[in-house]
């Protein structure tokens, strides 16, 4: 993996500053990242290759965010999520590696339906769209074991937990900082499970370490967009390439 070509770690590069961004409050970016490695790299490489740098990027957000963390929200999702990370550890073992590609751009497809299914139901339907709360107990089960198998098959559970979050009503700041615990906390979680799955080694941690400051960088840099940037316009673009691109790695 060491002989990559300049283009390739260009392209990594961007892919984890992006990942900086979506950890420090502009949510789906994240999901563009996955894509990026799961096309460069070989797809099942490229789930552990990402993690160690996600977990810097988590760092940065929970330092930045560290006053604004709703403890309820976290952890009314989080065991679930820890839940369906043991599920979706038997999973990575029993599918190939073409079969892992398609499920990373099924994965964040489907996750990008549910980010517009939530939106639909508030605007047609206000009343459905409140049955979809932390508070109930059906709902933050089946959305922490979908984010755990999420996370573990292709580190695509940020869409999950955008919708958690968003059903809880929190302020921008707690969302981000909220988000950002619930994360770091499940992405060391996923540390032992990605080791005793062969993906998470010495070679691999050899190309992360050296990606991780364009991740800190942009969680650093986050912040300050957020303030200026349109939320709107910024993540309809966001999702059109993440569609785009989920598409691309489901069906060619």
């Amino acid at each position: 993996m060491m002989g990559l070509s300049w283009e390739i770690w260009a392209l990594a590069a961007f892919g984890c500053f992006l990942t900086g961004l979506a950890k420090g409050g502009l949510p789906g970016v994240g999901n563009i990242t996955v894509l990026i490695f799961a096309s460069v790299f070989e797809p099942k490489a490229s789930v552990g290759l990402l993690l160690p740098i996600l977990i810097s990027a988590d760092i940065v957000a929970v330092v930045i965010y560290r006053r604004t963390v709703d403890w309820r929200s976290v952890w009314r999702l989080w065991p679930w999520m820890a839940l369906g990370v043991v599920f979706g550890t038997i999973l990575f073992g029993a599918i190939s590696s073409e079969g892992i590609r398609r499920v990373i751009g099924f994965v964040v497809l489907a996750m990008t339906l549910l980010q517009i299914l939530r939106k639909v139901l508030e605007k047609r339907s206000p009343e459905s769209a409140k049955k979809l709360t932390p508070q109930n107990r059906i709902y933050s089960g089946s959305l922490g074991l979908i984010g755990g198998v999420a996370t573990m098959l292709a580190n695509a559970a940020g869409p999950v937990g955008q919708l958690f979050l968003l059903s809880a009503g929190l302020p921008k700041t707690v969302f981000v900082g909220t988000s950002a615990w619930i994360f770091f906390l499940i992405n060391v979680f996923k540390l032992p499970f990605q080791a005793y799955l062969g993906i998470l080694h010495v070679s691999s941690l050899s190309i992360s370490f050296r990606l991780m400051p364009f991740a800190m960088l942009g969680a650093f840099v986050a912040p300050v967009i957020v303030r200026r940037i349109n939320d709107q316009w910024f993540v309809r673009v966001v999702w059109f390439f993440v569609i785009v691109a989920g598409i691309k790695l489901l069906f060619f």
